[in-house]
This record gives structure tokens, sequence and C-alpha cells, in this order.
């Protein structure tokens, strides 16, 4: 069956793929004075200061119905750190694994993904469980991409507590749930020499994750279900910002976090324009994905993948370009207005090129 995309002149440009082009959440982080302790105690008063985000919902968003517990988050940051606030409700907290870099997410776990540099390569993932075990890594590029997690890469500085509302591993009893605070220094997610810490005004993408096992009580302890086989049941997977698939690295489909000094809660998270511009890029992405899988072959034609050449975006006419051979292609967006090119590469890679001056 060959590769057709279905779309009429009437139709979005993102028929069929509308799960994975909903609109990212996002938070205004509020630069603080005093830094909250961290000792898992999320009610002290420099917390008082960070709002909420919406509860969780599960990976693939409206696909699936409402997690059964609550999660949600917090943040705040100072010239040293982003500090993390999580809340989980759970009636029976358990944890088994105990050491550093410990696959935690074989446990019931909570988990960041942070992407500062907003190119969906080099990011960074922190996980923890309910023994405060911490699991880090960084990735040079996603794993649909053969990128790789090495593990060897430590958060160095990172500070991070947990607090049970109830009994860890105790199973005769009903626990409301655990909290989990973090400070994640700058300095641990910079690449280089120099730590860059954000300004007033920068965005990094980030998104949260939460891995819940179903569970029976047996001897006493929490043991994960399993099949018919003898394997694990599949975990549940919740996250602050949808997915719109089981797949948790895929960076372009995390949170926007915006960094304000404002002391006033009067920012407003607006999408930047080229935000907007990348949409087209990813439509790219993915509809070249779906042509490779049927024909084993990149194409050089947007036509094929049901794509025009040019949209307006904002009220501004934008361009695109695409460049391909069998194996690799390069995807090009251009407004009128100022002629700055974003580009996209078959492995995800997304950046800014030089805006090109006329004579």
């Amino acid at each position: 069956m060959l590769f057709t995309p279905q779309i009429t002149k009437a139709q979005s440009p993102f028929a069929g793929l509308e799960n994975l082009f909903a609109t990212p959440e996002n938070y205004v982080v509020k630069h603080i004075a005093n830094a909250p302790v961290i000792d898992g105690d999320i009610n002290d008063a420099a917390w008082q200061q960070a709002k909420w985000t919406k509860d969780f919902v599960d990976i693939e968003g409206d696909l699936k119905p409402r997690p059964p517990y609550k999660t949600k988050v917090k943040m705040l940051w100072d010239d040293n750190y982003l500090y993390i606030a999580a809340h989980m409700e759970e009636s029976q907290v358990w944890a088994t694994l105990k050491n550093h870099d410990d696959i935690v997410y074989h446990d019931n776990d909570f988990e960041l993904f942070i992407d500062p540099s907003t190119t969906t390569h080099s990011y960074y993932e922190i996980e923890v469980n309910a023994l405060n075990t911490i699991f880090d890594l960084f990735l040079n590029k996603p794993y649909r991409n053969r990128g790789g997690g090495l593990i060897g890469w430590d958060a160095s500085g990172l500070r991070s507590a947990v607090k049970v509302q109830g009994t860890l591993n105790n199973a005769s009893d009903t626990d409301e749930g655990w909290t989990v605070e973090m400070a994640i220094p700058f300095s641990a997610i910079t690449m280089g020499f120099k730590s860059q810490v954000p300004e007033n005004g920068t965005i990094y993408r980030i998104n949260f994750s939460r891995v819940e096992y179903d569970t029976k009580i047996a001897e006493g302890r929490n043991v994960k279900l399993k099949d018919s086989a003898g394997r694990d049941l599949p975990e549940h997977n919740w996250s602050w910002s949808p997915q719109g698939e089981i797949a948790m690295h895929s960076p372009e489909h995390w949170g926007y976090l915006l960094f304000s000094t404002h002391e006033a809660d009067d920012v407003v998270f607006n999408m930047p324009y080229a935000e907007e511009q990348k949409k087209y890029l990813w439509l790219v992405y993915y509809r070249q994905k779906q042509w490779y899988r049927q024909h084993h072959e990149y194409t050089s034609s947007l036509g094929k993948l049901g794509i025009n050449n040019k949209y307006d975006i904002a009220g501004i006419s934008n361009k695109l370009k695409l460049q391909s051979t069998q194996n690799q292609f390069e995807a090009f967006i251009t407004d009128a207005k100022t002629n700055t090119t974003y580009t996209i590469n078959h492995e995800g890679f997304i950046e800014q090129l030089n805006p090109i001056h006329h004579e």
C-alpha cells in the first residue's frame, strides 16, 4: 500500500496527525531571592509563591482516560538553580531500588526531561523514586534517531528529597501520596565551560512524567501484576504536557518553561512566532518518516507528502523548501518579512540559520 496523504485544500495540513500537534502546556517560572529548603516538605514559604501546574494526563492525551491519581508540579528559580516540587497522590507508596543510577523507572517514579537548547538534541533526564534514588542521564539525541542515554552523566550538585504522606513499603495501610523536591544547578545542565543561567524571557522545553505500575498485595508487599507469560504488565505513563504518543523522548511535544524576573504574577506566556513556524518543519519530518516506512527512501517533493510550499503564519508568508537524498533530508522554512530561516533534518535536529539580508 502506497503512502498517500488524504488531504484536500480545505483540510488542515496536519490532518491525521492532530494528536502530535496539540498545543503543549506552558509555565511561567518565578525568580526568587530566598530558596526553598530541600527536605521533601513543599509547604514552606518559598513554595507559596509558585503556582501548581494542571494535573497530569495520560501520555497520549485525550486518547486515553484521566489518571486515577493526581500529579502536579511547581517550579521556581534563582541565579543558580531551577527548583522543582511535585505532589503525587498514591494509596500504596512503594519503592525497591536504592542505588544511584539503578533503572528507577522499574519502580513507580517521577521523571523530569529538560532541553535548555530547544533543539530537541542534547537534553537531560532525571528520575526519582520514593526512596529518593536518582537515575540521571544525558541524551545526545532522541532514541528514535539512534541516540543513546549516557548514564555516566551525573547532575553534579543536584539536591533532592522525598517525603511520604503515609508509610513507605507498608501494604497494611493506605497512604495519601508522596512529594519530591529538587534543586537542579544550571551548571549541571549546561554544555561547555561556562554555566548558562537563564535570563528574563529565556525559554526552555521541559516535561514531567510519572510511571505507575498495576500491583497487588502479596505476602505483605506490593507486587507488579503480570501477564500470562509471567512478564510485568506495561506501566502507565502520565505526563504534564501530553506527548500524543507513548514516547517521552519526543522533545518537540514537551511544555514551554518561560523564565521571569517579575515580582508580580503578571507575565503571560505567548507562543513565539518561531514555534508556529517550527510546526511546519515537524509536519515535514513526520510525513517524511511515514514516506520512508513505505518507500524505504525519502522524497524531495513536498507535494508527494501532501504539503504546500507556502503557508501564512500569523499573517506573514512563509516558504518551505525540502532537500533529500535516499537516506537523509533537510527542510527549511523562511518568512518573507525577515528572511529568517529555521531548519530540521532527518534526525529531528532543529535550529535557526542566520538571517539572509538583501543587497
